[in-house]
């Protein structure tokens, strides 16, 4: 009888050289489990997940015939010969079943996930630590509202202290929520505490979330640069002009916004790519909010209502220019106090509904790549105290800023230098007995990051004018200088 040693398929070999038994179905898939794992195709973990899941489905077998070494000579009788066939018939099947089970594993992880939503939360935030400086006798008046740090008692100061929980918990729900450790307590003369800044679920009605509504506490769509997050901004504060439209840019409100997904994912990359973008809060959005502020009561039961549309274009060579019109319309009730004159004190009055309050605004923005220019503008009217002091009427009111700024990368980090002009000409109707204010300012300044997780600031600003909105009588102040340093961390 004539032998001879076969050239057997490179599984089977490997099979057979296996020191597993080959006693039952399940024994294969093991011995093929360890080759793999042995030639480095699969990890120890996915080798043990697989492990598992094969002795989940193992199935009563029979003992299969033992295998002769590879070093003996494999006669090519017909017995023989059928063996070798019922061999390459089990690994076959076992290579079907591996593929099976694969599949299985790979659907483990996502079955987890959606199993505990809160596994999909994200944590992140940023602290900002300032000190700002008085150059001349002029700024010892000054009253910046949106910077607490223009003084002259306090030193070193921590201006925001962020801490963001967010993510998508399902297909259709994304929430987020943000704390602010150094927060203005109001109605505590100023003191810090801990303050809610943002609380809101996206309710999207669609897989791409194209369609979505936005409930609860968050920024009110109005200028770019009350949206933009202080985190990205360059210069140390918001222009007054877009800001006093909604101090602390926030409020409870109720919104629909819609974007395309190739729109959305401009905004997200506009972000992500270092550019300042403002983040996404929809192409087409239209809603209502309480018009008082930022953790404010509702005082006349009456919603501002809001509008805007906005577009990021990005050009052939990579150019990104974004533009935006804006317009909203409510009733404000402005806090009264009593106001010390020289014939008495006197409290201003104001209707119990409040104060007309309605604004449009145009914003245009070509982003840093790697020149950059940001401008935005807008007209309206709102609450006014009156000459005299004695009533809180309607008033008209214009203003915005113009903004230039360059993007350099260099081998010692990114430094993004800026100049901006800041005007206003109008009322501040979120301080008491919304006095008339009158803002014109020149700043300039730098921003460098030596690493993606710090951030070094320096503004100097020349005051050509500015109200004192602090108290009674509104004091004008005059070429006032004033120069703020910021280290910021993001985590």
């Amino acid at each position: 009888m004539r032998t001879s040693t076969l050239i057997l398929p490179a599984a089977l070999t490997a099979l057979l050289a296996s020191p597993f038994p080959l006693a039952a179905e399940e024994d294969a898939m093991q011995a093929l489990f360890k080759i793999l794992l042995d030639r480095g195709s699969i990890s120890q973990q996915e080798f043990d997940k697989l492990s598992v899941l094969a002795e989940k489905d193992k199935k009563p077998v029979q003992a299969a015939a033992p295998v002769r070494p590879l070093s003996t000579p494999i006669s090519e009788e017909p017995s023989t010969l059928g063996q070798i066939s019922e061999l390459e018939a089990r690994i076959a099947k076992v290579e079907s079943e591996t593929k099976a089970i694969e599949k299985k594993a790979a659907a483990l992880p996502a079955a987890k996930s959606g199993d505990k939503w809160f596994d999909r939360l994200k944590l992140d935030g940023y602290t900002q630590f300032r000190v700002t400086s008085l150059l001349n006798e002029g700024a010892d008046d000054i009253h910046v509202p949106a910077d607490r740090s223009v003084n002259d008692q306090e030193s070193l100061h921590i201006r925001r202290g962020r801490f963001k929980i967010y993510g998508d918990v399902s297909d259709h729900l994304h929430l987020y929520s943000q704390l602010d450790f150094a927060g203005s307590v109001f109605g505590s003369g100023g003191s810090l505490g801990l303050q809610a800044r943002d609380l809101y679920g996206d309710i999207s009605l669609d897989d791409d979330k194209e369609y979505r509504f936005r409930l609860g506490l968050s920024k009110v769509p109005f200028g770019f640069v009350n949206m933009q997050s202080s985190q990205n901004r360059i210069t140390l504060e918001r222009a007054d002009a877009l800001n006093s439209a909604a101090e602390g840019e926030r409020d409870y409100g109720a919104y629909f916004m819609y974007a395309p997904k190739e729109v959305r994912e401009r905004f997200k990359e506009l972000v992500k790519s270092g550019l300042k973008g403002s983040g996404d809060y929809g192409m087409f959005t239209v809603g209502a909010y309480n018009g008082q502020g930022l953790n404010r009561a509702d005082f006349d039961g009456q919603p501002h209502w809001l509008a805007r549309v906005t577009y990021p274009w990005k050009f052939p060579n990579g150019q990104f220019f974004e533009t935006s019109l804006q317009a909203y319309t409510g009733h404000f009730n402005s806090e009264t106090k009593s106001i010390t004159t020289p014939t008495g004190k006197i409290t201003p009055i104001i209707d119990s509904n409040g104060v007309e309050d309605q604004r449009v605004g145009i914003t245009a923005i070509l982003y840093p790549q790697p020149f950059g220019i940001e401008a935005e503008w807008n007209w309206g009217s709102g609450p006014e105290l009156n000459a005299d002091y004695s009533a809180i009427t309607r008033g008209s009111l214009n203003g915005g800023y113009i903004l230039a700024n360059y993007r350099l990368k260099t081998d010692h980090g990114e430094f993004f230098p800026f100049a901006r002009w800041n005007y206003f000409d109008g009322a501040r109707k979120f301080a008491a007995n919304a006095p008339v204010t009158e803002v014109n300012e020149i700043d300039f300044g730098v921003e460098w990051s030596p690493w993606p997780q710090v951030e070094l600031s320096v503004m100097y600003t020349h005051t050509l004018q500015r109200t004192n909105t602090s108290a009674a009588p509104y004091n004008l102040v005059q070429d006032a200088d004033r120069v703020g340093f910021q280290v910021q961390w993001n985590y």
